[in-house]
């Protein structure tokens, strides 16, 4: 345990805080057992380091942060540590990248269960199942999820200004006076095109020059391993799911046929709407659905983009279409909070409720005239008018 904890000090030494992410605040900490979920890359780890930082480092022997893929492990148990841990004090854990450590749910139900005075928080990837492990975690465990930065957080570490999180009601109903508010302290577009092409993950700040390198590193691990390793997908159609993937960048955006696809790329229908599902689950791609309720993995998606528009500027490599990324945008930065579908008479329903068509500067609302709660969203406009809204504006939900 000593050396778990020497690799845990060097760690949060060389933690920084010069810029915390909002969810932060969004998390009870306070509960005895919290997970957190997203896709790698997102800045889980660096999350856990900083709370630790901010908030326990006055009493470090109390709390130990470490990665279940630590070589550790191979002889030695989580349960074990955690005794060893209790035993000498602890009471705050910090477990990462628990889905690399076999039968980790039940061991998180026995520790929940024997140790009531220790607090854990878990890490893992997009694909970790709490509703459906064996040992019923979903009893015990506060789960939250974890997206990449949204423009708002982006132009926070770009600019030095924190702005304020805007909900969507404060943006139909009052769009024109914050965007406004928005434009007295900064430009946009001065930073708009960067974030869409290299801003979302965390580790962009990093090396830029290396930026796509890396993300492209990002996504060859979830495929080649997380896939294989949390769904069992076949290594020898890897290849043909980042196939997929191109074609879903490259595409206006992508509206499914099946039966072409599956003939086009080699896999049956049935196991190519499962690793759809998958891609979506890992945090690869955002699959649209006409409706909200009672979604199979074999059901076909209206409409599939990639999860965020740095996914296009890699994949697409220079055949991006524009609608398809301003369409990709708008249904990452709506979707951590809202719900969002397909819609047959626009681009998006959000909640049931709004409709938006998204395009731009000189998109019209033609088609929405008779429609309530219809909305059009502009991309290259700074400001907008009644119910036509600046696209770049939605990034500052979260």
């Amino acid at each position: 345990m000593e050396a778990l904890f020497e690799k845990y000090q060097q760690k949060l030494n060389h933690t920084s805080l010069d810029f915390v992410r909002g969810v932060m605040d969004e998390i009870n900490w306070n509960a005895r057992l919290i997970g957190i979920k997203g896709a790698r890359g997102v800045g889980k780890t660096t999350l856990l380091l900083q709370y630790i930082k901010l908030h326990l480092s006055k009493e470090p022997e109390l709390s130990l942060y470490v990665s279940l893929d630590n070589i550790w492990f191979s002889a030695n148990t989580l349960s074990d540590l955690t005794d060893r841990f209790v035993k000498s004090g602890g009471k705050y854990l910090f477990l990462d990248e628990v889905h690399k450590y076999p039968g980790w749910a039940q061991e998180l139900k026995n520790i929940y269960d024997d140790y009531p005075a220790l607090k854990v928080v878990f890490t893992g990837s997009s694909l970790l199942e709490i509703l459906n492990a064996r040992a019923d975690l979903s009893r015990r465990a506060v789960v939250y999820h974890m997206q990449g930065f949204s423009f708002r957080e982006y132009l926070a570490i770009e600019t030095g200004i924190t702005f304020e999180q805007l909900s969507l009601q404060q943006i139909l109903e009052n769009h024109l006076n914050e965007a406004t508010a928005i434009n007295a302290k900064i430009k946009p577009f001065q930073y708009f095109n960067n974030y869409l092409k290299q801003g979302y993950y965390p580790f962009y700040k990093e090396e830029a020059d290396l930026y796509q390198m890396r993300l492209g590193e990002v996504i060859n691990m979830m495929l080649e391993i997380e896939l294989p390793l949390l769904r069992g997908v076949e290594l020898a159609y890897i290849h043909k799911i980042k196939q997929l993937l191109v074609i879903i960048a490259e595409s206006v955006p992508f509206i499914p046929n099946v039966s072409k696809l599956s003939e086009k790329i080699g896999i049956n229908r049935a196991t190519l709407l499962t690793y759809l599902h998958y891609l979506e689950e890992i945090g690869l791609t955002r699959n649209l659905f006409k409706e909200s309720q009672g979604i199979s993995r074999l059901q076909k998606p209206s409409k599939i983009f990639l999860e965020n528009t740095n996914l296009i500027a890699l994949l697409a490599s220079g055949n991006a279409n524009v609608g398809n990324v301003r369409e990709t945008f708008f249904a990452n930065q709506l979707g951590y909070r809202h719900q969002v579908n397909f819609s047959e008479k626009s681009d998006f329903l959000i909640d049931n409720k709004y409709t938006f068509e998204i395009g731009g500067k000189n998109k019209t609302s033609k088609q929405l005239q008779d429609l309530t709660n219809a909305f059009i969203v502009s991309d290259d406009i700074e400001y907008g008018f009644q119910h036509k809204i600046p696209l770049w504006i939605f990034g500052f939900m979260y």
